[in-house]
């Protein structure tokens, strides 16, 4: 331990303040003093400072304030730094580590990015193939039965009907069918026509009202 009050080594800076002064301090005060440099040091971490500044010389004292490379050295040589430095590495290694892994896993990733798309667009497409055909399905239907198209096989049959009676009736008359025959076939197309006919004319005065 040393006396910092009435030491011989204060009576010689005392009696050559030119020399003292020319030995300034490497950093700036305000660094030291400004509170957004550094974190103050809890008190068992100056404790642990203080065992290690507490057997050095006043020249050494001078030394780490004016020589950088010297309380770098000094700094670094402290159990707290070496453990932060320690921790600091460590985690260095591991992000590094989780970069390595994940450009190794970049290409399994962008190849299930593309299976995704793939899968999505093939079913997509399908599904709406699929519902255009629905679609048509639903409109031939719709068609099938609307009223206009019921109307215009109803009229398709009577003409169909009628044009059967008209043959019929030329066989008759050529004599290629006998009486009997004639009049029962003839009797039941007929009754076909007019039934057909009621149908459409009662359908065409629904759809008109």
């Amino acid at each position: 331990m040393f006396n910092f009050w009435g030491s011989k080594e204060q009576q010689q800076g005392q009696s050559r303040p030119q020399e003292a002064s020319s030995q300034q301090p490497w950093y700036s005060p305000s660094l030291v003093s400004s509170p957004s440099s550094s974190r103050l040091p809890a008190p068992g971490e100056a404790a642990a400072i203080i065992v290690f500044l507490k057997d050095k010389s006043v020249d050494e004292l001078r030394k780490l304030l004016s020589d950088k490379d010297a309380y770098q050295q000094f700094l670094l040589s402290l159990d707290q730094v070496k453990i932060q430095n320690n921790i600091k590495e460590e985690l260095r290694r591991e992000t590094l580590q989780l970069a390595r892994e994940n450009l190794e896993k970049e290409p399994q990733i962008m190849e299930l990015r593309n299976q995704c798309r793939i899968i999505r667009t093939t079913e997509l497409a399908a599904a709406q193939e699929k519902l255009n055909e629905l679609e048509r399905q639903k409109e031939e239907i719709l068609k099938f039965y609307s009223p206009g198209s019921l109307l215009h096989k109803l009229q398709d049959g009577m003409i169909q009907v009628d044009e059967e009676s008209e043959a019929l009736q030329e066989k008759f008359l050529e004599k290629e069918i006998d009486t009997a025959a004639f009049v029962q076939e003839y009797k039941k197309l007929r009754t076909t026509y007019h039934r057909r006919a009621l149908t459409h004319l009662a359908a065409k005065t629904s759809t008109i009202v």
